[in-house]
C-alpha cells in the first residue's frame, strides 16, 4: 500500500489546438447540445402525452431518448466549461462519475436495442402471441433490466478501477473513460467481464434480426411491417455500432501519430451520433411519430 500513488486530479490532454478556437468550438458545441436536447425531448413528450403511443415499441423508444439525454449530460456541460477554462482538469471522483454516466448510457443503448429487437421479433414472427407475451409486467421488467444491468456492470468496472494503483494522471481524451484510467494503473490487469456481456447482447441482436429478415421475406405483409418498424432499429443499431467501434479503436489502438483532430473526432462520435440521430431516425421514419410532431407544429403556427 505504501507504493500507491495519490492521484486527486486528472489532466485532460486531448484538447490540444482546440483552445485556440474556443469561441467557434464553444458555439458549435452549444448548438449541437441544444439540438440533441430538443429532438430527444420532442420525441419523449410526443410519446408521453399521446395514449396511442403507450405500447411496448414506443415505450422502449421513449427510454432510448431519455437515455440519450442522460448520457450527453455527462459530457457536454463539462466540455463547455473546459472550453472556457485555462486548464482542462477533472477531479478523480468526478472523472470516474463522468466515465460511469457516459459508458453506462452507451451500454443502456445496447440493452434497449436488444429489447427492441426481441419486441419486433415477437410482433412480426409471433403476431398472435404478441399481446400475451408483451404484457405490461414483462415490458416493465425488460425496461428495468435495460437500465439496472448496465448500471451494475459499469459500476462494477468503476469500483474495480477505483482500487487500482495509478502511475499517471494524464488522460489522452476530451473526457474520462474507465479504460483509459485503468491503463494508467501500475498493474496490467483490466477486467473484460463487461465487454463479454455486451458481446453476448450483440450476438442476440444479430440473431434476432437474422430471424426477422428470414421470416419477413416469406410474406409480403411481413416485409411491409419490417420496412416500417424494423428499418429504424437497424439504422439506430448501425449508428451506435459505428460510434462504439470508433471509441474502442481510439482507446485501444489510439496512437500519438494520429492528428489530434482525428483522435478527437473518434472520441466524440459516440456522444454526437447516437443521441442526435436516434430521435431523428425514429421521428422521420415512424409515420405515427412524424405525423404527430408535424401536426403539433402546424397547430402552433
Amino acid at each position: 500500500m505504501g507504493n500507491m500513488s495519490v492521484v486527486t486530479v486528472f489532466t485532460l490532454s486531448g484538447f490540444g489546438d482546440i483552445t485556440d478556437y474556443r469561441v467557434p468550438v464553444f458555439s458549435v458545441t452549444l448548438l449541437c447540445y441544444f439540438v440533441i436536447v430538443l429532438v430527444n425531448v420532442t420525441v419523449i413528450m410526443t410519446i408521453v402525452f399521446n395514449r396511442i403511443f403507450h405500447v411496448p415499441m414506443y415505450i422502449f423508444l421513449c427510454n432510448l431518448c431519455i437515455n440519450g439525454l442522460f448520457g450527453t449530460a455527462g459530457f457536454y456541460p463539462k466540455f463547455l466549461m473546459d472550453l472556457l477554462s485555462r486548464l482542462q482538469v477533472i477531479s478523480y471522483a468526478a472523472c470516474l462519475f463522468q466515465a460511469f454516466v457516459i459508458y453506462s448510457s452507451f451500454c443502456i443503448d445496447i440493452c434497449l436495442l436488444a429489447v427492441m429487437a426481441y419486441d419486433r421479433f415477437v410482433a412480426i414472427c409471433r403476431p398472435l402471441q404478441y399481446h400475451s407475451v408483451m404484457t405490461k409486467q414483462w415490458v416493465a421488467q425488460l425496461v428495468s433490466f435495460s437500465w439496472i444491468a448496465p448500471f451494475g456492470l459499469t459500476a462494477g468496472a468503476i469500483i474495480f478501477t477505483f482500487h487500482l494503483r495509478l502511475c499517471g494522471s494524464h488522460i489522452q481524451k476530451l473526457y474520462c473513460a474507465n479504460w483509459l484510467v485503468a491503463k494508467l494503473s501500475c498493474d496490467a490487469t483490466i477486467a473484460y467481464v463487461t465487454l463479454f456481456f455486451y458481446i453476448l447482447l450483440a450476438i442476440f441482436i444479430f440473431c434476432s434480426y437474422m430471424q426477422l429478415i428470414r421470416s419477413c421475406f416469406k410474406s409480403l405483409e411481413n416485409r411491409g411491417k419490417f420496412m416500417s418498424t424494423c428499418l429504424p432499429h437497424l439504422l439506430a443499431l448501425f449508428n451506435i455500432s459505428i460510434a462504439g467501434l470508433f471509441d474502442v479503436m481510439h482507446m485501444r489502438y489510439g496512437s500519438n501519430d494520429l492528428p489530434q483532430s482525428l483522435q478527437n473526432f473518434l472520441a466524440v462520435e459516440i456522444l454526437i451520433g447516437p443521441p442526435l440521430f436516434k430521435p431523428l431516425i425514429y421521428g422521420l421514419t415512424l409515420t405515427q411519430i412524424r405525423n404527430k410532431i408535424l401536426c403539433r407544429c402546424l397547430k402552433r403556427k
